[in-house]
């Protein structure tokens, strides 16, 4: 990444329509959707003109509510082309979710599928908007959602009362003069704001993060450089695109390198490995819950890896052993670690597919191009050396606009300098390169000694009994905090509590041993595949508090 590029996503995708119009863009292996890279524009365009006909233009917030469609594609880039700012609702979201953020990010439009596994999206609306129904398209007025106009049903049943259907926003693209399109698109700057993501909100009300054309084109850039993207490689993603993962280190790496997209609507083993074998794909994303399903599935051999190069893992720590087996089973010698933050498009640093696997396998990279970053006391704001613990920041292109319509979480987030503090622990080695630790509040005081979760779960991952690991603080009425251990066992193995603190005990420091140990069928995950450690957390302690005792080391 020799200099930051200013352009925008619409112009970005016409360029690369011009360049390679017969290559495949999108295309889809278990649906009925294949476009090329000028097939593929052509719809944008259509899409983005009936938007137009809709009465919606620049400035304007267009929610999408959907898995990875083609629909979510399309009304992203859409978006984009008319300067309106595209709102992700997280596919796992319910009504209290969905009424905030409708209303808080002033959304104008929403496009909706049918649903998300036990979540009907019709029936939700329709709790939401209970008149609705009693609408004609285009006529919808709530003053509790006053923006709010259009909604829009993307799916094979019947429309929706009171809703558009797809089909009539591209039907309607032929009132709006392809000159008058041609004017707006020319009109939009890469510094307007594109893209509203919501945090997790695991502390407080969810936030919009406002991303600009220039944040997530330029991350992107340096995220398909890192792995040496060309038009040549083929990209499976099945990171949702509302996060992140899936919008710019996917849609955008993909867009800046030509590279080819092979989408999937939802993860499981099967239609992963289905969809990298049979297009014969090059890459992948996902975070290691879904390598870990993929490597432990009976059906695993039945696929062929043997095209697969490079790709991202992601969203949380990733184990060693796990990054291993991925580089070994599943043909990935190239396979980087990204790390960021949604405030930060997302990421911050990166591995290169030319540095050692070590380094690749147990830091998360050094800083990407054009990015500042630096490691600070939490208290004192002053910067540390290498080796020592603190808070990670960044400073770049790549941070945010802001908090839309929240200036104070905005300057809570963004000092005076312009820095991003991420809330993460972190160290830096004398040759730049970074290591997680932990959060801030994941951190363990134990009697006053500082212990870092990942560093247990990374010497966790080395039994071969255990398949996943997360280690939690609880409390303790004698030590303040004392170590929780949850742990997914592998199919047909066992593995009793004593046996995992005699593991600990033989290796590690006496105060680093836990004092619980649960075991469990999974974690309570985000739709975005990370794991919920807050909710891990209050679980425990409700268990902790319920009676069971501590524990001695002895």
């Amino acid at each position: 990444m020799s200099q930051l590029i200013s352009i925008t996503v619409g112009k970005q995708l016409e360029k690369v329509a011009a360049t390679l119009p017969d290559k495949e863009a999108v295309k889809y292996n278990d649906m009925d959707y294949r476009r090329t890279w000028s097939e593929f524009n052509a719809e944008v365009d259509r899409i983005a003109r009936g938007f137009m006909a809709m009465g919606l233009g620049k400035g304007d917030h267009i929610a999408i509510w959907a898995t990875n469609v083609p629909a979510w594609l399309l009304t992203f880039f859409a978006s984009a082309k008319i300067g309106a700012v595209l709102v992700t609702v997280n596919t796992a979201y319910k009504v209290f979710e969905l009424e905030y953020l409708l209303r808080q990010s002033d959304t104008k439009c929403l496009v909706l599928i049918d649903g998300y596994k036990d979540s009907s999206y019709i029936d939700i609306m329709n709790e939401l908007c209970p008149t609705l129904k009693d609408c004609a398209p285009g006529e919808y007025t709530n003053p509790m959602l006053p923006f709010l106009k259009h909604v829009v049903y993307y799916g094979e049943a019947a429309t929706p009362a009171g809703m558009w259907n797809w089909r009539d926003v591209e039907a309607a693209c032929e009132k709006t003069p392809v000159e008058e399109f041609r004017a707006l698109t020319d009109s939009i700057d890469p510094q307007d704001v594109v893209n509203m993501q919501y945090t997790s909100g695991t502390t407080g009300f969810p936030k919009g993060v406002m991303l600009t054309h220039f944040n997530i084109i330029n991350n992107g850039l340096g995220i398909g450089d890192c792995m040496k993207f060309t038009e040549n490689d083929k990209l499976c993603i099945v990171v949702p695109f509302f996060h992140c993962f899936g919008m710019v280190l996917a849609l955008m790496a993909c867009l800046t390198h030509m590279t080819s997209m092979v989408p999937v609507d939802l993860y499981s083993p099967v239609k992963v490995m289905k969809a990298i074998s049979e297009e014969k794909c090059t890459a992948f994303h996902g975070v290691p819950t879904m390598y870990i399903g993929m490597l432990g599935h009976p059906d695993f051999e039945k696929y062929d890896f043997s095209h697969m190069r490079t790709g991202i893992m992601a969203g949380s720590p990733c184990p060693m052993e796990v990054m291993r087996q991925v580089i070994d089973k599943m043909h990935m010698p190239d396979i980087t670690i990204t790390y960021g933050q949604t405030e930060a498009s997302p990421a911050t640093t990166m591995s290169t597919t030319d540095d050692p696997v070590e380094l690749r396998v147990e830091t998360v990279g050094r800083h990407m191009p054009f990015v500042e970053t630096k490691i600070v006391d939490p208290e004192t704001g002053a910067e540390l050396g290498p080796g020592v613990p603190g808070e990670f920041c960044s400073r770049g292109y790549n941070t945010m606009r802001g908090y839309y319509k929240m200036e104070e979480a905005t300057r809570q987030a963004i000092d005076k300098d312009g820095w991003l503090h991420s809330g993460d622990l972190a160290t830096v080695d004398e040759k730049g390169y970074y290591r997680i630790t932990g959060r801030i509040k994941d951190m363990i005081i134990r009697g006053g000694e500082n212990i870092y979760p990942k560093e247990l779960e990374e010497f966790l991952y080395t039994h071969p009994a255990v398949a996943d690991v997360q280690v939690i603080g609880v409390p303790s009425a004698r030590l303040g905090e004392e170590v929780m251990a949850c742990v997914v066992v592998k199919p047909g193995m066992t593995l009793t509590a004593d046996e995992v603190k005699d593991y600990f005990r033989q290796r590690l420091a006496r105060h680093k041993v836990p004092s619980y140990v649960e075991f469990m069928d999974a974690f309570p995950m985000t739709a975005s595949g990370k794991i919920q450690k807050f909710k891990l957390r209050e679980w425990a302690a409700q268990r902790v508090s319920g009676g069971k005792k501590d524990e001695e080391h002895a």
